[in-house]
């Protein structure tokens, strides 16, 4: 059974940073790619980041390159999001995300991730 536990959500001040961690339980960690999502208050939910599961491949969303990072830690089955240049707007639940299927790289819709953590909240103050 696979599970997936963010963590590290929390109030900051516009510019600042925080570090999301997802630790991941149920199956080889190594073989899967990871991605994140997040949601605001009344929008949909929306592609984040996401890993391959080597950790040799990012892809990010537009509004997110250039201030966010993810790495991954196959040793601590743990993956990270690295969000630097905080934004009142990325106020949101963060979600992490992986696939079914081993050795794949998934592109930017909900649908093509299988599993989903609880969310870690992310609040932005100005």
């Amino acid at each position: 059974q696979v599970q997936l536990v963010e963590s590290g959500g929390g109030l900051v001040q516009a510019g600042g940073s925080l570090r999301l961690s997802c630790a991941a339980s149920g199956r080889t960690f190594s073989w899967y790619a990871m991605g994140w999502f997040r949601q605001a208050p009344g929008k949909e939910r929306e592609f984040v980041g996401s890993i391959s599961w080597s950790g040799g491949s990012t892809s990010y969303a537009d509004s997110m390159k250039g201030r966010f990072t993810i790495s991954r830690d196959n040793a601590k089955n743990t993956v990270y999001l690295q969000m630097n240049s905080l934004k009142p707007d990325d106020s949101a639940t963060y979600y992490c995300a992986t696939v079914r299927t081993p050795r794949w790289t998934p592109g930017k819709l909900e649908g093509e991730y299988a599993y989903w953590g609880q969310g870690t909240q992310v609040t932005v103050s100005s």
